[in-house]
């Protein structure tokens, strides 16, 4: 047993090696990794008294307010020559208030309160932190620690707001008080929520797209873009501001009031948490934030995403540790989130970031020197911090690799995430639109491709995310029935056979993902509708167009197009789940692949899923196989008349065993076959 350091053991590997015996050759890497945590645990004990002060560094840093009302302002600059405050409060003077010098880098400034005892700075106004260099400049920074940054209209640089409302005026908080076993995700961004061509808002999102949500039977949504950055078409993935909300869709407390809606509608809400690297910006972002290019980052070239364009940050800095971590400790605590979507944790846990890098998925690409054992550690450390305060938090990892035991428990051996995307799968399906004839379709690829993920650690499946849905790419539903959605959505006219193809396969593809592909389930927000066209926010080379930057629901609504029929489709899809929890249950139990039927038939969770992928026959009394004996019902057709089929199955049929074993099973039924037909005892 090896002791981590508040009152956590970790025992021997034996769990993991066990599951996976093909690790054993690299043992000694896990020792190596779990003794570098150990390390950074035992000095966070040693130099802070433990991980639980550390993280609430927000506490001590940027401004605070101290029960006098006097404001105590403190930064991190280890090459800067010399700090000031300036703002609104002081006329905006860059010398009449300095910071004094600290050890270790650190800057600290007192502001007693005015004659009337209030802040010497108000709620709302402006500030900057004047950073002196050693070599004569002078800069003008935001706090890294800012909690509120704001640009005006038609302005380039954010500015550093103090948000300090009356303890009145401060929105009062729910926590979530449920842990879903099936997770069935919402992917959201809150400045597309609406069919106007603007950003919307935290308030739109609070009354328009949270009742849908809950309509459509999800559970927990991940919201994207929170974070403050200064390029509205980074999608939210070019920090500048990383303990502040991004105020284009309003106030920290509109988003706080966002949480606590969802939470009271049984949602969970997920943060999409970006620390794998950040803006190059200067003047409103962390990059030089004191003069020099080794501040929060590695200095470049390792410093430098050479894709993204954007910084890499040195997590081996005992101030960067405490930035980072206290980022998530702040969100947990400040705004309720009940956990993170860890973005970009490939770039992260690789010296080479994944750049002209294909993962076979030999276990020799995940050790040795190509690991940047730094962030490795980082990740780890940040998943037994936030497992340890918060039992119920919830991690998701965006790992491309596949790197063995992400999601096993840091106790047992690994990175301590809850989950991983299955990101080959959506990759598959587009792949298969675009390249493949319906006839030519690969059953038993399809199959492997849902099926193949690692034993013991959960995946977030889903057959298409925003990344599909950006400019340059196209939904599922657009690679199905592209221009003719524009003409032929109608229900009042004949269905095209374009469209009826479209209409089948988008809801076959997206149940098999959900039923087959993982331990749960996410869509993108408006793609369970089948929404058209593609996502493009406002930049130069659309003349700054909103036009693609936003979700028209209003077609849903519009009971003559058939896109509320893939909504009822998908609405009934989760609610299903919900009944029957199979993203909870063991692995499905896959029966038949068969190539020349098309058809997959497995079960799971007491279900049986049948699919017929032939794209021009029907099967009459075809015989599968099922495990418990009994009678079976259909319970979710995707034939129904009501979801855009044809209705041409009887749900009234009731469908009796045969003591006949068939395919691995000890029982058999037979059945006829037009899409999905979905049965349960």
């Amino acid at each position: 047993m090896a002791d981590l350091g508040d009152n956590v053991t970790i025992p021997e590997f034996s769990c993991l090696l066990q599951m996976d015996p093909y690790l054993k050759p690299y043992e000694k890497d896990f020792r190596r990794r779990y003794e570098l945590l150990q390390k950074q645990l035992f000095l966070l004990e040693e130099a802070e008294g433990g991980f639980d002060q550390f993280t609430r560094s927000y506490n001590t840093f940027g401004v605070q307010r101290r029960p006098d009302n006097s404001l105590y302002f403190k930064e991190w600059a280890p090459a800067a020559e010399a700090l000031f405050l300036t703002g609104d409060f002081n006329g905006w003077d860059k010398f009449s208030h300095r910071y004094t010098k600290k050890e270790f880098g650190k800057w600290e400034l007192i502001l007693p309160p005015k004659h009337d005892n209030s802040p010497a700075v108000d709620h709302n106004s402006k500030l900057k932190v004047v950073v002196h260099t050693k070599e004569g400049q002078r800069l003008y920074r935001i706090s890294p620690w800012a909690k509120y940054v704001t640009r005006e209209e038609k302005a380039v640089i954010y500015d550093w707001v103090h948000w300090d409302p009356p303890q009145k005026n401060r929105c009062m908080k729910t926590t979530c008080t449920f842990s879903p076993t099936s997770l069935r995700i919402y992917e959201s961004h809150v400045g597309i929520g609406s069919p106007e061509g603007k950003i919307a808002s935290y308030n739109n999102f609070t009354t328009n797209v949270l009742p849908r949500i809950k309509d459509l039977g999800y559970n927990c949504i991940q919201l994207m873009a929170i974070m403050e950055h200064a390029y509205y078409a980074s999608f939210g993935y070019q920090i500048t501001s990383f303990f502040a909300a991004s105020s284009r869709y309003g106030t920290p407390d509109e988003l706080k009031q966002l949480i606590d809606v969802a939470h009271s509608m049984g949602i969970m809400v997920l943060l999409d948490v970006v620390h794998s690297h950040a803006s190059k910006n200067t003047e409103d972002g962390l990059n030089r934030f004191d003069g020099s290019d080794s501040c929060f980052f590695h200095s470049p070239p390792r410093g430098v995403h050479s894709l993204w364009d954007s910084c890499l940050f040195n997590y081996s800095s005992w101030e960067v540790l405490r930035f980072l971590l206290s980022n998530l400790r702040w969100w947990m605590e400040e705004y309720h989130f009940d956990g993170f979507r860890f973005d970009g944790v490939t770039s992260m846990l690789y010296h080479h970031h994944g750049i002209g890098t294909g993962f076979t998925g030999d276990y020799s690409e995940y050790f040795g020197l190509q690991v940047d054992e730094d962030s490795l550690v980082y990740l780890m450390l940040a998943n037994h911090i936030l497992h340890t305060l918060y039992p119920d938090c919830i991690t998701v990892a965006e790992d491309v690799s596949g790197m063995p035991a992400l999601c096993r428990k840091v106790e047992e051996g690994g990175l301590g995430f809850d989950y991983r995307l299955a990101m080959a799968v959506p990759d598959k399906w587009i792949q298969i639109l675009k390249e493949l004839k319906d006839e030519d379709w690969n059953i038993g690829n399809i199959v492997h491709t849902l099926t193949n993920r690692r034993y013991g650690e959960k995946c977030i499946a889903y057959a298409e995310s925003h990344d599909q849905a950006l400019v340059g790419d196209k939904s599922l539903a657009f690679w199905l029935m592209d221009k003719e959605m524009y003409t032929n959505m109608s229900s009042l006219i004949p269905m095209t056979a374009i469209i009826d193809r479209g209409m089948q396969l988008h809801k076959m593809i997206r149940l098999i993902t959900h039923g087959l592909g993982g331990e749960g389930y996410l869509n993108f927000m408006g793609n369970e509708f089948g929404h058209p066209e593609w996502l493009d926010f406002p930049r130069e080379g659309n003349n700054q167009s909103y036009h693609y930057a936003r979700r028209q629901f209003n077609l849903v609504d519009m009971d003559h197009l058939r896109y509320c029929q893939l909504y009822a489709f998908d609405r009934d899809m989760n609610r299903t789940e919900d009944k029957y929890g199979w993203l909870a249950a063991p692995p499905a139990f896959v029966s038949a692949r068969h190539e020349e039927d098309k058809v997959i038939v497995f079960d799971r969770s007491n279900v049986l899923f049948i699919f017929n992928f032939h794209p021009s026959k029907s099967f009459q009394d075809y015989r599968v196989a099922v495990e418990a004996p009994g009678k079976y019902k259909i319970k979710l057709d995707s034939d129904a008349a009501q979801y855009g089929g044809h209705g041409r199955l009887d749900h009234n049929t009731e469908f009796f065993t045969q003591p006949e074993p068939f395919n691995g099973r000890s029982n058999s039924i037979q059945v006829n076959t037009y899409g999905i037909t979905f049965c349960d005892l």
